[in-house]
Protein backbone atom coordinates (compact mmCIF):
# COMPACT_ATOMS: atom_id res chain seq x y z
CA UNK A 1 0.00 0.00 0.00
CA UNK A 2 1.42 3.37 -0.98
CA UNK A 3 1.31 6.16 1.63
CA UNK A 4 -1.60 8.54 0.99
CA UNK A 5 0.59 11.56 1.57
CA UNK A 6 2.83 10.88 -1.42
CA UNK A 7 1.73 10.45 -5.02
CA UNK A 8 3.46 10.84 -8.33
CA UNK A 9 1.56 11.48 -11.54
CA UNK A 10 3.06 10.93 -14.96
CA UNK A 11 0.89 12.08 -17.81
CA UNK A 12 1.58 11.41 -21.44
CA UNK A 13 -0.52 12.65 -24.35
CA UNK A 14 0.06 12.93 -28.05
CA UNK A 15 -0.09 16.59 -28.97
CA UNK A 16 -2.24 17.65 -31.91
CA UNK A 17 0.77 19.44 -33.38
CA UNK A 18 2.55 16.21 -34.28
CA UNK A 19 4.01 15.94 -37.74
CA UNK A 20 1.77 14.04 -40.21
CA UNK A 21 2.13 10.31 -39.65
CA UNK A 22 3.74 10.84 -36.23
CA UNK A 23 2.62 11.33 -32.66
CA UNK A 24 3.90 13.73 -30.03
CA UNK A 25 4.36 12.24 -26.59
CA UNK A 26 3.95 14.85 -23.86
CA UNK A 27 5.12 13.68 -20.46
CA UNK A 28 4.49 15.48 -17.19
CA UNK A 29 5.74 14.37 -13.78
CA UNK A 30 4.14 15.90 -10.69
CA UNK A 31 4.35 15.15 -6.99
CA UNK A 32 1.62 15.57 -4.37
CA UNK A 33 3.13 16.20 -0.96
CA UNK A 34 1.63 15.60 2.46
CA UNK A 35 -0.60 18.63 2.01
CA UNK A 36 -1.69 17.30 -1.41
CA UNK A 37 -0.09 20.28 -3.13
CA UNK A 38 1.11 19.30 -6.64
CA UNK A 39 4.81 19.94 -7.23
CA UNK A 40 6.55 19.37 -10.59
CA UNK A 41 9.35 16.82 -10.53
CA UNK A 42 12.14 18.72 -12.26
CA UNK A 43 14.80 17.04 -14.38
CA UNK A 44 13.58 13.51 -13.85
CA UNK A 45 15.65 11.23 -16.12
CA UNK A 46 13.60 8.93 -18.36
CA UNK A 47 14.54 6.41 -21.03
CA UNK A 48 12.41 5.93 -24.14
CA UNK A 49 13.02 2.93 -26.37
CA UNK A 50 11.12 1.15 -29.13
CA UNK A 51 9.78 -2.32 -28.35
CA UNK A 52 11.42 -4.60 -29.32
CA UNK A 53 14.53 -2.40 -29.10
CA UNK A 54 16.39 -1.59 -32.31
CA UNK A 55 18.71 1.07 -30.88
CA UNK A 56 20.01 2.36 -27.57
CA UNK A 57 17.35 4.00 -25.36
CA UNK A 58 16.95 7.74 -25.68
CA UNK A 59 17.50 9.68 -22.44
CA UNK A 60 15.27 12.68 -21.76
CA UNK A 61 14.69 14.97 -18.79
CA UNK A 62 11.63 16.77 -17.52
CA UNK A 63 11.81 20.57 -17.54
CA UNK A 64 11.25 22.98 -14.65
CA UNK A 65 7.49 22.45 -14.90
CA UNK A 66 7.86 18.68 -14.90
CA UNK A 67 7.18 18.24 -18.61
CA UNK A 68 8.99 16.90 -21.63
CA UNK A 69 7.68 16.62 -25.18
CA UNK A 70 8.65 14.03 -27.81
CA UNK A 71 7.66 13.34 -31.40
CA UNK A 72 7.60 9.61 -32.13
CA UNK A 73 6.94 7.44 -35.14
CA UNK A 74 4.06 4.95 -34.85
CA UNK A 75 4.92 1.82 -32.95
CA UNK A 76 5.40 0.28 -29.51
CA UNK A 77 7.57 2.04 -26.94
CA UNK A 78 8.68 1.64 -23.35
CA UNK A 79 8.97 4.66 -21.05
CA UNK A 80 10.95 3.99 -17.89
CA UNK A 81 12.90 5.79 -15.21
CA UNK A 82 16.62 5.95 -15.84
CA UNK A 83 17.08 5.75 -12.08
CA UNK A 84 14.72 5.98 -9.11
CA UNK A 85 13.53 9.34 -7.87
CA UNK A 86 13.90 9.76 -4.10
CA UNK A 87 11.27 11.61 -2.11
CA UNK A 88 10.07 11.42 1.49
CA UNK A 89 12.45 8.63 2.37
CA UNK A 90 11.35 6.38 -0.51
CA UNK A 91 12.61 5.74 -4.02
CA UNK A 92 10.13 5.40 -6.91
CA UNK A 93 10.57 4.25 -10.49
CA UNK A 94 8.25 3.46 -13.42
CA UNK A 95 8.24 1.23 -16.46
CA UNK A 96 5.26 1.42 -18.80
CA UNK A 97 4.56 0.40 -22.38
CA UNK A 98 2.78 2.76 -24.78
CA UNK A 99 1.49 2.32 -28.30
CA UNK A 100 1.89 5.30 -30.63
CA UNK A 101 -0.64 5.40 -33.47
CA UNK A 102 -0.19 7.79 -36.39
CA UNK A 103 -2.19 11.01 -36.00
CA UNK A 104 -3.89 9.73 -32.85
CA UNK A 105 -3.95 11.07 -29.30
CA UNK A 106 -2.83 8.90 -26.41
CA UNK A 107 -3.10 9.38 -22.66
CA UNK A 108 -1.05 7.49 -20.08
CA UNK A 109 -1.57 8.04 -16.36
CA UNK A 110 1.05 6.69 -13.97
CA UNK A 111 0.82 7.21 -10.20
CA UNK A 112 2.50 5.89 -7.08
CA UNK A 113 -0.03 3.05 -7.09
CA UNK A 114 1.56 1.51 -10.18
CA UNK A 115 5.13 2.63 -9.47
CA UNK A 116 7.78 0.27 -8.16
CA UNK A 117 9.24 1.21 -4.78
CA UNK A 118 12.96 0.56 -4.67
CA UNK A 119 14.66 -0.09 -1.30
CA UNK A 120 16.96 2.78 -0.50
CA UNK A 121 19.69 0.45 0.71
CA UNK A 122 20.02 -0.97 -2.81
CA UNK A 123 20.93 2.43 -4.23
CA UNK A 124 24.65 3.12 -4.32
CA UNK A 125 24.06 6.85 -4.01
CA UNK A 126 20.41 7.79 -3.60
CA UNK A 127 19.84 11.17 -5.13
CA UNK A 128 16.95 13.24 -6.35
CA UNK A 129 16.13 13.42 -10.04
CA UNK A 130 17.80 16.77 -10.38
CA UNK A 131 21.26 15.16 -10.02
CA UNK A 132 21.83 14.53 -13.73
CA UNK A 133 24.02 15.61 -16.57
CA UNK A 134 21.36 18.21 -17.36
CA UNK A 135 22.28 19.96 -14.13
CA UNK A 136 25.83 20.18 -15.39
CA UNK A 137 24.75 21.80 -18.67
CA UNK A 138 22.41 24.27 -17.00
CA UNK A 139 24.77 25.18 -14.18
CA UNK A 140 27.70 25.58 -16.57
CA UNK A 141 26.02 27.91 -19.07
CA UNK A 142 23.01 29.54 -17.44
CA UNK A 143 24.98 32.68 -16.55
CA UNK A 144 25.75 33.10 -20.23
CA UNK A 145 22.04 33.29 -21.07
CA UNK A 146 20.28 36.65 -20.65
CA UNK A 147 16.95 38.28 -21.50
CA UNK A 148 16.76 40.77 -24.37
CA UNK A 149 13.96 43.33 -24.78
CA UNK A 150 13.36 45.08 -28.09
CA UNK A 151 10.49 47.55 -28.60
CA UNK A 152 8.44 44.83 -30.31
CA UNK A 153 9.41 41.54 -28.61
CA UNK A 154 11.15 39.83 -25.72
CA UNK A 155 13.72 37.10 -26.28
CA UNK A 156 16.61 35.22 -24.74
CA UNK A 157 20.23 35.54 -25.84
CA UNK A 158 23.69 34.24 -24.94
CA UNK A 159 27.24 35.56 -24.69
CA UNK A 160 29.34 34.59 -27.72
CA UNK A 161 32.34 36.93 -27.32
CA UNK A 162 34.14 38.42 -24.32
CA UNK A 163 33.85 41.86 -25.93
CA UNK A 164 30.26 41.98 -24.72
CA UNK A 165 28.66 40.36 -27.78
CA UNK A 166 25.36 38.52 -27.38
CA UNK A 167 23.61 36.42 -30.04
CA UNK A 168 19.82 36.36 -30.10
CA UNK A 169 16.77 35.85 -32.31
CA UNK A 170 16.86 38.30 -35.21
CA UNK A 171 13.08 38.14 -35.59
CA UNK A 172 12.65 39.44 -32.05
CA UNK A 173 15.06 42.35 -32.58
CA UNK A 174 13.44 43.43 -35.86
CA UNK A 175 14.61 46.88 -36.97
CA UNK A 176 15.67 48.11 -33.52
CA UNK A 177 19.07 49.76 -33.16
CA UNK A 178 18.98 49.87 -29.36
CA UNK A 179 17.63 47.20 -26.97
CA UNK A 180 17.58 46.42 -23.28
CA UNK A 181 19.61 43.50 -21.96
CA UNK A 182 18.50 42.05 -18.63
CA UNK A 183 21.43 40.34 -16.92
CA UNK A 184 19.49 39.57 -13.72
CA UNK A 185 16.02 40.32 -12.35
CA UNK A 186 17.28 43.60 -10.90
CA UNK A 187 19.98 44.45 -13.47
CA UNK A 188 19.08 45.75 -16.93
CA UNK A 189 21.41 47.76 -19.19
CA UNK A 190 21.39 49.28 -22.68
CA UNK A 191 22.49 47.16 -25.60
CA UNK A 192 23.56 48.30 -29.06
CA UNK A 193 22.42 46.23 -32.03
CA UNK A 194 25.47 45.64 -34.21
CA UNK A 195 23.71 43.44 -36.72
CA UNK A 196 20.12 42.30 -37.21
CA UNK A 197 19.39 40.71 -40.56
CA UNK A 198 16.18 38.81 -41.13
CA UNK A 199 17.91 36.81 -43.87
CA UNK A 200 20.18 35.26 -41.23
CA UNK A 201 17.52 35.34 -38.48
CA UNK A 202 20.31 36.18 -36.05
CA UNK A 203 21.04 39.45 -34.26
CA UNK A 204 24.27 40.43 -32.50
CA UNK A 205 23.93 42.84 -29.58
CA UNK A 206 26.74 44.49 -27.63
CA UNK A 207 26.79 45.50 -23.97
CA UNK A 208 29.58 46.94 -21.86
CA UNK A 209 32.19 44.10 -21.85
CA UNK A 210 32.80 44.51 -18.10
CA UNK A 211 29.24 43.36 -17.44
CA UNK A 212 29.82 39.90 -18.92
CA UNK A 213 33.51 39.46 -18.08
CA UNK A 214 32.73 36.83 -15.44
CA UNK A 215 30.16 34.98 -17.55
CA UNK A 216 31.05 31.95 -19.66
CA UNK A 217 31.36 32.47 -23.42
CA UNK A 218 29.53 29.81 -25.39
CA UNK A 219 31.99 28.44 -27.91
CA UNK A 220 30.74 28.32 -31.49
CA UNK A 221 32.09 25.90 -34.09
CA UNK A 222 33.42 28.50 -36.53
CA UNK A 223 34.30 28.12 -39.38
CA UNK A 224 31.17 26.26 -40.51
CA UNK A 225 33.15 23.17 -41.50
CA UNK A 226 33.63 22.48 -37.81
CA UNK A 227 29.94 22.79 -36.94
CA UNK A 228 28.34 19.60 -35.59
CA UNK A 229 25.61 18.16 -37.77
CA UNK A 230 22.03 17.40 -36.79
CA UNK A 231 19.88 14.52 -37.98
CA UNK A 232 16.13 14.03 -38.12
CA UNK A 233 14.96 12.69 -34.76
CA UNK A 234 18.10 13.78 -32.91
CA UNK A 235 17.70 14.96 -29.31
CA UNK A 236 18.39 18.62 -28.56
CA UNK A 237 18.15 20.94 -25.56
CA UNK A 238 17.96 24.72 -25.15
CA UNK A 239 18.50 27.13 -22.25
CA UNK A 240 16.04 30.03 -22.13
CA UNK A 241 14.84 32.83 -19.87
CA UNK A 242 11.02 32.74 -19.89
CA UNK A 243 9.25 35.87 -18.65
CA UNK A 244 8.57 35.74 -14.89
CA UNK A 245 10.30 32.37 -14.57
CA UNK A 246 13.77 31.11 -13.76
CA UNK A 247 16.18 30.05 -16.47
CA UNK A 248 15.46 26.54 -17.57
CA UNK A 249 16.62 23.82 -19.91
CA UNK A 250 13.99 22.39 -22.27
CA UNK A 251 14.29 19.24 -24.33
CA UNK A 252 13.00 18.08 -27.69
CA UNK A 253 14.08 16.60 -30.95
CA UNK A 254 14.58 17.52 -34.58
CA UNK A 255 11.41 16.95 -36.64
CA UNK A 256 12.42 18.31 -40.07
CA UNK A 257 15.65 19.48 -41.71
CA UNK A 258 15.45 22.60 -43.87
CA UNK A 259 18.32 24.36 -45.68
CA UNK A 260 18.28 27.37 -43.35
CA UNK A 261 16.17 26.27 -40.39
CA UNK A 262 15.70 23.08 -38.43
CA UNK A 263 12.15 22.38 -37.28
CA UNK A 264 11.75 20.90 -33.79
CA UNK A 265 9.08 19.92 -31.30
CA UNK A 266 10.44 22.26 -28.62
CA UNK A 267 7.80 24.62 -27.20
CA UNK A 268 8.83 28.22 -26.59
CA UNK A 269 7.26 30.19 -23.75
CA UNK A 270 6.95 33.98 -23.93
CA UNK A 271 10.50 35.34 -24.10
CA UNK A 272 12.08 31.95 -24.82
CA UNK A 273 13.34 32.35 -28.39
CA UNK A 274 17.00 33.18 -29.00
CA UNK A 275 18.51 30.78 -26.47
CA UNK A 276 21.42 28.46 -27.30
CA UNK A 277 20.65 24.97 -28.61
CA UNK A 278 22.81 21.97 -27.68
CA UNK A 279 23.06 18.50 -29.19
CA UNK A 280 23.16 15.41 -26.99
CA UNK A 281 26.95 15.78 -26.70
CA UNK A 282 26.62 19.27 -25.21
CA UNK A 283 27.90 21.17 -28.29
CA UNK A 284 26.18 24.37 -29.46
CA UNK A 285 24.35 23.72 -32.73
CA UNK A 286 22.35 26.96 -33.09
CA UNK A 287 19.79 29.20 -31.43
CA UNK A 288 16.01 29.01 -31.16
CA UNK A 289 13.63 31.07 -33.25
CA UNK A 290 9.88 30.98 -33.67
CA UNK A 291 8.83 28.52 -36.38
CA UNK A 292 7.53 30.01 -39.64
CA UNK A 293 6.11 26.79 -41.07
CA UNK A 294 2.42 27.21 -42.05
CA UNK A 295 1.28 24.15 -40.10
CA UNK A 296 3.32 24.92 -36.98
CA UNK A 297 1.98 26.06 -33.64
CA UNK A 298 2.62 29.63 -32.58
CA UNK A 299 5.07 28.48 -29.90
CA UNK A 300 6.92 25.91 -31.99
CA UNK A 301 10.67 26.47 -32.04
CA UNK A 302 12.98 26.22 -35.00
CA UNK A 303 16.76 26.13 -34.77
CA UNK A 304 18.88 28.63 -36.67
CA UNK A 305 22.09 26.80 -37.51
CA UNK A 306 25.45 27.73 -36.03
CA UNK A 307 26.78 28.70 -39.45
CA UNK A 308 24.47 31.72 -39.54
CA UNK A 309 25.48 32.77 -36.02
CA UNK A 310 29.12 32.58 -37.12
CA UNK A 311 28.39 34.70 -40.22
CA UNK A 312 26.57 37.33 -38.18
CA UNK A 313 29.33 37.43 -35.58
CA UNK A 314 32.01 37.83 -38.27
CA UNK A 315 30.04 40.66 -39.91
CA UNK A 316 29.65 42.40 -36.53
CA UNK A 317 33.31 42.44 -35.48
CA UNK A 318 34.39 45.29 -37.84
CA UNK A 319 31.77 47.50 -36.20
CA UNK A 320 33.71 47.34 -32.92
CA UNK A 321 36.71 49.14 -34.38
CA UNK A 322 36.95 52.69 -33.03
CA UNK A 323 33.51 52.54 -31.40
CA UNK A 324 32.92 53.06 -27.70
CA UNK A 325 31.02 50.21 -26.03
CA UNK A 326 27.51 50.92 -24.75
CA UNK A 327 27.26 52.59 -21.35
CA UNK A 328 26.65 50.37 -18.34
CA UNK A 329 23.93 52.61 -16.93
CA UNK A 330 21.33 50.65 -14.99
CA UNK A 331 17.85 50.91 -16.47
CA UNK A 332 14.56 50.71 -14.54
CA UNK A 333 13.18 47.20 -14.06
CA UNK A 334 9.72 45.81 -13.38
CA UNK A 335 8.36 45.94 -9.83
CA UNK A 336 8.92 42.73 -7.93
CA UNK A 337 5.27 42.25 -7.02
CA UNK A 338 2.03 42.59 -8.98
CA UNK A 339 -0.81 44.96 -8.33
CA UNK A 340 -2.79 43.56 -5.36
CA UNK A 341 -6.14 41.89 -5.90
CA UNK A 342 -8.20 44.73 -4.43
CA UNK A 343 -11.99 44.94 -4.73
CA UNK A 344 -13.65 48.35 -5.19
CA UNK A 345 -14.81 48.19 -1.55
CA UNK A 346 -11.19 47.87 -0.38
CA UNK A 347 -9.97 50.98 -2.18
CA UNK A 348 -9.59 54.05 0.07
CA UNK A 349 -12.11 56.82 -0.40
CA UNK A 350 -11.11 59.09 -3.24
CA UNK A 351 -8.92 56.40 -4.78
CA UNK A 352 -11.58 54.30 -6.49
CA UNK A 353 -10.24 53.30 -9.91
CA UNK A 354 -12.15 55.04 -12.66
CA UNK A 355 -13.43 52.63 -15.30
CA UNK A 356 -13.08 55.31 -17.96
CA UNK A 357 -9.73 55.59 -19.71
CA UNK A 358 -8.26 59.11 -19.48
CA UNK A 359 -7.32 60.19 -23.01
CA UNK A 360 -5.66 63.39 -24.19
CA UNK A 361 -5.10 64.31 -27.82
CA UNK A 362 -2.63 66.16 -29.99
CA UNK A 363 -2.85 66.91 -33.68
CA UNK A 364 -1.41 63.49 -34.57
CA UNK A 365 -2.03 61.19 -31.60
CA UNK A 366 -4.54 60.08 -28.99
CA UNK A 367 -2.75 59.29 -25.73
CA UNK A 368 -4.37 56.97 -23.17
CA UNK A 369 -3.19 56.37 -19.60
CA UNK A 370 -3.77 52.75 -18.53
CA UNK A 371 -3.45 51.30 -15.03
CA UNK A 372 -3.80 47.76 -13.57
CA UNK A 373 -7.36 48.39 -12.26
CA UNK A 374 -8.43 49.41 -15.75
CA UNK A 375 -6.94 46.27 -17.29
CA UNK A 376 -8.50 44.12 -14.58
CA UNK A 377 -11.97 45.61 -15.04
CA UNK A 378 -11.76 45.20 -18.79
CA UNK A 379 -10.95 41.49 -18.38
CA UNK A 380 -13.80 41.01 -15.94
CA UNK A 381 -16.32 42.86 -18.08
CA UNK A 382 -16.17 41.21 -21.47
CA UNK A 383 -19.63 42.57 -22.21
CA UNK A 384 -18.64 46.12 -21.26
CA UNK A 385 -21.38 48.57 -22.41
CA UNK A 386 -23.05 45.74 -24.29
CA UNK A 387 -21.82 43.43 -27.02
CA UNK A 388 -19.71 44.62 -29.91
CA UNK A 389 -22.77 45.26 -32.06
CA UNK A 390 -24.32 47.43 -29.35
CA UNK A 391 -21.25 49.45 -28.45
CA UNK A 392 -20.75 52.84 -29.94
CA UNK A 393 -17.53 53.46 -31.91
CA UNK A 394 -16.32 55.57 -29.01
CA UNK A 395 -16.99 52.78 -26.50
CA UNK A 396 -15.32 50.25 -28.79
CA UNK A 397 -12.25 52.48 -29.03
CA UNK A 398 -12.07 52.78 -25.23
CA UNK A 399 -12.30 49.02 -24.80
CA UNK A 400 -9.66 48.45 -27.47
CA UNK A 401 -7.22 50.66 -25.60
CA UNK A 402 -7.61 48.32 -22.63
CA UNK A 403 -7.73 44.86 -24.14
CA UNK A 404 -5.84 44.90 -27.45
CA UNK A 405 -2.18 44.77 -26.48
CA UNK A 406 -0.92 42.72 -29.40
CA UNK A 407 2.43 41.02 -28.98
CA UNK A 408 2.68 42.37 -25.42
CA UNK A 409 -0.55 40.78 -24.15
CA UNK A 410 1.42 38.05 -22.35
CA UNK A 411 3.56 40.66 -20.57
CA UNK A 412 0.49 42.36 -19.07
CA UNK A 413 -1.32 39.13 -18.23
CA UNK A 414 0.02 39.12 -14.67
CA UNK A 415 -1.09 42.74 -14.06
CA UNK A 416 2.33 44.24 -13.29
CA UNK A 417 2.09 47.35 -11.13
CA UNK A 418 3.08 49.72 -13.93
CA UNK A 419 1.59 52.70 -15.71
CA UNK A 420 1.05 52.32 -19.45
CA UNK A 421 1.07 55.37 -21.69
CA UNK A 422 -0.37 54.40 -25.07
CA UNK A 423 0.06 56.73 -28.05
CA UNK A 424 -2.22 55.85 -30.98
CA UNK A 425 -1.94 57.64 -34.35
CA UNK A 426 -5.10 59.45 -35.40
CA UNK A 427 -7.03 58.62 -38.53
CA UNK A 428 -7.92 61.26 -41.12
CA UNK A 429 -9.61 61.36 -44.49
CA UNK A 430 -7.38 62.45 -47.35
CA UNK A 431 -8.41 65.33 -49.62
CA UNK A 432 -8.99 63.16 -52.70
CA UNK A 433 -10.98 60.55 -50.80
CA UNK A 434 -13.18 63.32 -49.46
CA UNK A 435 -13.63 64.68 -53.00
CA UNK A 436 -14.62 61.21 -54.21
CA UNK A 437 -17.11 60.78 -51.40
CA UNK A 438 -18.66 64.17 -52.17
CA UNK A 439 -18.90 63.25 -55.86
CA UNK A 440 -20.72 60.04 -54.93
CA UNK A 441 -23.10 62.02 -52.73
CA UNK A 442 -24.10 64.23 -55.66
CA UNK A 443 -25.15 61.04 -57.45
CA UNK A 444 -27.32 60.02 -54.51
CA UNK A 445 -24.85 57.62 -52.87
CA UNK A 446 -23.86 58.31 -49.27
CA UNK A 447 -20.54 56.72 -48.37
CA UNK A 448 -18.79 56.60 -44.99
CA UNK A 449 -15.56 58.50 -44.54
CA UNK A 450 -12.52 56.63 -45.93
CA UNK A 451 -9.95 57.28 -43.23
CA UNK A 452 -6.27 56.42 -43.15
CA UNK A 453 -3.77 56.74 -40.34
CA UNK A 454 -2.31 60.23 -40.35
CA UNK A 455 1.18 59.07 -39.37
CA UNK A 456 2.99 56.40 -37.36
CA UNK A 457 4.54 56.54 -33.89
CA UNK A 458 8.33 56.90 -33.62
CA UNK A 459 9.21 57.63 -29.98
CA UNK A 460 8.15 59.61 -26.92
CA UNK A 461 9.72 61.63 -24.12
CA UNK A 462 8.00 62.15 -20.77
CA UNK A 463 9.15 64.71 -18.22
CA UNK A 464 8.24 65.18 -14.56
CA UNK A 465 8.99 68.68 -13.26
CA UNK A 466 11.23 69.22 -16.27
CA UNK A 467 13.28 66.03 -15.72
CA UNK A 468 13.00 63.27 -18.29
CA UNK A 469 11.55 60.02 -16.95
CA UNK A 470 13.15 56.82 -18.24
CA UNK A 471 10.51 54.19 -19.01
CA UNK A 472 10.82 50.62 -17.81
CA UNK A 473 10.14 49.61 -21.41
CA UNK A 474 9.56 51.68 -24.57
CA UNK A 475 7.27 49.10 -26.19
CA UNK A 476 5.84 49.50 -29.67
CA UNK A 477 2.78 47.79 -31.17
CA UNK A 478 3.02 47.08 -34.88
CA UNK A 479 -0.09 46.77 -37.06
CA UNK A 480 0.58 45.51 -40.57
CA UNK A 481 -1.92 47.10 -42.98
CA UNK A 482 -0.35 45.74 -46.14
CA UNK A 483 2.81 43.80 -46.96
CA UNK A 484 4.83 47.03 -46.94
CA UNK A 485 2.71 49.33 -44.79
CA UNK A 486 3.05 49.08 -40.99
CA UNK A 487 1.47 51.46 -38.49
CA UNK A 488 3.05 51.69 -35.04
CA UNK A 489 1.64 52.66 -31.65
CA UNK A 490 3.67 53.61 -28.61
CA UNK A 491 3.12 51.50 -25.48
CA UNK A 492 5.49 52.92 -22.89
CA UNK A 493 5.72 51.28 -19.45
CA UNK A 494 6.56 53.41 -16.39
CA UNK A 495 7.05 52.85 -12.69
CA UNK A 496 3.92 53.40 -10.60
CA UNK A 497 5.45 56.50 -8.96
CA UNK A 498 6.96 58.00 -12.10
CA UNK A 499 4.05 60.34 -12.81
CA UNK A 500 2.09 61.95 -10.00
CA UNK A 501 1.25 65.16 -8.10
CA UNK A 502 4.90 65.49 -7.08
CA UNK A 503 5.74 66.39 -10.68
CA UNK A 504 3.86 69.67 -10.66
CA UNK A 505 3.79 69.57 -14.46
CA UNK A 506 4.03 66.55 -16.71
CA UNK A 507 4.82 66.90 -20.41
CA UNK A 508 4.68 64.35 -23.20
CA UNK A 509 6.65 64.97 -26.38
CA UNK A 510 5.57 62.65 -29.20
CA UNK A 511 7.54 62.16 -32.40
CA UNK A 512 6.07 60.71 -35.58
CA UNK A 513 7.72 58.90 -38.46
CA UNK A 514 6.38 61.58 -40.81
CA UNK A 515 8.13 64.38 -38.88
CA UNK A 516 10.77 62.75 -36.66
CA UNK A 517 12.39 66.07 -35.68
CA UNK A 518 9.20 67.86 -34.61
CA UNK A 519 7.74 67.16 -31.20
CA UNK A 520 3.99 67.09 -30.65
CA UNK A 521 3.84 68.25 -27.01
CA UNK A 522 1.02 67.58 -24.57
CA UNK A 523 0.47 68.58 -20.93
CA UNK A 524 -2.03 66.32 -19.14
CA UNK A 525 -4.53 68.08 -16.88
CA UNK A 526 -4.08 67.70 -13.12
CA UNK A 527 -7.28 65.63 -12.99
CA UNK A 528 -5.71 63.03 -15.30
CA UNK A 529 -2.54 62.86 -13.20
CA UNK A 530 -4.58 62.54 -10.00
CA UNK A 531 -6.68 59.74 -11.47
CA UNK A 532 -3.61 57.79 -12.49
CA UNK A 533 -1.95 58.38 -9.12
CA UNK A 534 -5.03 57.30 -7.16
CA UNK A 535 -5.31 54.08 -9.14
CA UNK A 536 -2.05 52.95 -7.53
CA UNK A 537 -3.14 53.77 -3.96
CA UNK A 538 -3.81 50.08 -3.09
CA UNK A 539 -0.37 49.16 -4.37
CA UNK A 540 1.37 51.85 -2.32
CA UNK A 541 -0.68 50.91 0.75
CA UNK A 542 0.77 47.38 0.77
CA UNK A 543 4.36 48.64 0.85
CA UNK A 544 7.07 48.71 -1.84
Amino acid sequence: MRPASVAFTLLAVVAVSAQPGQGTLRIKVTLADAAQAPTPVRRHALLVSDDPPTAAPRQIFTAADGTVVLTLRPGSYVVESDRPVVFGGRAYQWRQAVEIVADRDLSLDLTADNAEIVPLETLSSPTAASDSREDSLLSKYQESVVAVWSPTARASGFVVDSRGLIATDGRAIGTASVVEVQLAPTVKVPGRVLLAERSREVAIVQVDPSLVAARPVLALACPPSRAPSLDDGQAIASIMVPHLREKELVHGEVTALQPRRIETDVRLPFGGSGGPVFNDAGAVVGLTSMSVEPDSRRDDAAVVRTVFICEALAASLPMLSGAEPPVSTRLPVEPTRPYPAVTPEDVPKGATPNAAVPVISSSDFDVAFLTPPMLHRARQRTGWTGGQRERSPEAEARLGRLTELGAWSEYFRSLPAVLIVRATPKMVESFWKRVGREAARTQGTVLPAFKDFKTSFRHMRVTCAGVEVTPIHPFVLEHRLTEKNVIREGLYVFDADAIGPQCGEVTLSLYSEAQPERADTLTPARAVIDQVWNDFAPYRATGR
